[in-house]
């Protein structure tokens, strides 16, 4: 007997996930601002039991059943909500959402713990951190289009408020240029999603995905729906604002920034236009994926000259993001596996990356610059070895999740396009370079800061979440089934629709 159907029925797990977060900003809310512990107790609490319920949902799906009309989505929950227009609150879960419902628990749960520092604001932190992972929870797990649609703006107002209120770095400026990318890319996405409704009748993605739209609606509707998330995934030329972002954003919002809502652009990417429009994209696409060697190559030169440590992992992030949308444009099963693969082991290891960078060693040391750094691993060795572990996945080196994710990618791209792939393969030797030069320049050689001897150690916390993080990268590296199994079974009818409709 399957673990699902061992489960207690009519318990709507999918939204537990998201409303229990929400409790919890709301239970915040009404605590009084000197209560700073309470606080992030009940954040770490509520992180922790989402995280276990979309960890039990993810063991309980079984990739072999049929679920909602004949799709492989399962744990579906339906409620009218305005039925008159064809919206209703409808949420499910496939082998494409799963895997990123639960990296988006494993970077909450963990950044919470990371967050134990903040001292300025509390409450208003707490709160609209789990805010903004409620918004991407519900992106991920939203069947009707304009429930994502919802979601999706959910997200974007409290990550301008972290980052402005808490960020470092240029942080209104970074917050400011982050905010109206994102509301460009909205408005194309209110463009398509409005067109599809209007010819489909329905917002209900599941029922949109079964109708075939005429090529030329198709043409015209899929680039704005494309966009308007690609913009979220960080895709040239729309991809400036990112590492500003990344470097202004406070650490635990740079892990959520980087880490999970770069992938709920690309998600959106997936769902929305691929899975609704195989037309328009098999039109559109080729040009998309000689655009993407843009992200691909330019972000790692570009990481590559750096010399502050959090714009070498923003750089490198455009660079992984570049990956995933140019297994998208390749349109064929192999890359789509990778690309959703790639989403998952860039999420936990550019996590991995800023806990490092922005809370163990810029917490303390007060610099990014690399070339003020240096001898590190002499006074924090696990943080040099937590970075050497997200190093190495982010070099596709075997045994880490990057390997797996980015020998997928390439092996699809190069069916669909061997001279792109060859431009993109690029990328693999740029990216050893300054992942060997940053962690040289920053962690090797002796101490240049004599007060370096004196830094606090490492908080329980902080070795705490860098542990999970390291141990999910390898894990997943050495076994990589856990997840390519589940991935497989999502990316499979989308990949079949587009050879079913590459005809007509």
């Amino acid at each position: 007997m399957h673990l699902i159907e061992s489960l207690p029925a009519g318990i709507p797990y999918l939204s537990l996930i998201w409303l229990i977060p929400l409790l919890g900003a709301l239970v915040i809310m009404f605590l009084p601002k000197e209560q700073k512990q309470a606080m992030r107790i009940i954040s770490a609490v509520v992180a922790t039991i989402s995280f276990g319920i979309a960890l039990l949902v993810f063991f309980a799906y079984d990739p072999n059943a049929t679920g909602y009309m004949g799709t492989k989505m399962q744990f579906v929950e339906k409620l009218d909500w305005v039925p008159q227009l064809g919206m209703s609150y409808l949420v499910g879960a496939d082998g494409i959402s799963l895997p990123l419902i639960v990296l988006n628990g494993l970077v909450i749960f963990t950044g919470t713990f990371i967050s134990w520092n903040i001292e300025d604001r509390v409450k208003e932190y707490f709160v609209l951190l789990l805010l903004l992972v409620v918004g991407v929870y519900g992106v991920f797990m939203a069947l009707d289009l304009f429930l994502m649609f919802v979601f999706y703006e959910l997200a974007v107002l409290p990550m301008y408020l972290l980052i402005g209120i808490w960020g470092s770095t240029r942080k209104e400026y970074g917050a400011m240029k982050l905010t109206i990318y994102l509301m460009v890319g909205s408005a194309a996405l209110m463009i398509g999603m409005v067109a599809i409704y209007v010819v489909g009748g329905t917002f209900n993605m599941v029922e949109l995905s079964q109708r075939v739209f005429s090529l030329e609606f198709q043409k015209i509707f899929f680039l704005p729906v494309f966009v308007g998330f690609a913009v979220l995934a960080g895709m040239f030329p729309f991809h400036t604002w990112s590492p500003t972002g990344h470097v202004a954003a406070p650490t635990a919002v740079s892990m959520l920034h980087a880490g999970v809502l770069m992938k709920l652009g690309a998600y959106g990417a997936l769902r929305a236009a691929l899975w609704l429009m195989p037309n328009g994209a098999q039109f559109w696409l080729p040009g998309i994926a000689v655009m993407t060697l843009m992200n691909v190559v330019y972000g790692a030169s570009i990481a590559m000259v750096q010399k502050d440590f959090k714009y070498v992992i923003g750089y490198s992030s455009v660079s992984h993001m570049g990956l995933v949308m140019l297994a998208l444009a390749s349109m064929n099963e192999t890359a789509l596996n990778g690309a959703v693969m790639q989403m998952f082991a860039h999420g936990v290891m550019t996590a991995l990356f800023f806990a490092v960078v922005g809370r163990m060693v810029y917490e303390r040391t007060h610099t990014r610059q690399l070339p003020e750094l240096g001898g590190l691993m002499k006074v924090m060795p696990f943080a040099f070895v937590v970075f050497i572990i997200a190093s190495l996945s982010s070099m596709g080196m075997p045994g880490t999740a990057g390997f797996m994710a980015e020998f997928t990618i390439f092996t699809g791209v190069m069916n669909q396009y061997p001279l792109v792939a060859a431009v993109a393969a690029l990328s693999i030797p740029i990216t050893a370079a300054y992942v060997l030069r940053v962690g040289y320049m920053a962690f090797m050689g002796e101490v240049k800061d004599p007060h370096y001897h004196d830094l606090p150690p490492l908080t329980w916390q902080e070795k705490f979440s860098g542990t999970v993080l390291a141990i999910v990268v390898i894990g997943v590296g050495l076994f990589p089934s856990i997840i390519m199994d589940y991935i497989a079974t999502g990316v499979q009818p989308i990949a079949q629709r587009m050879i079913d409709l590459a005809g007509r």
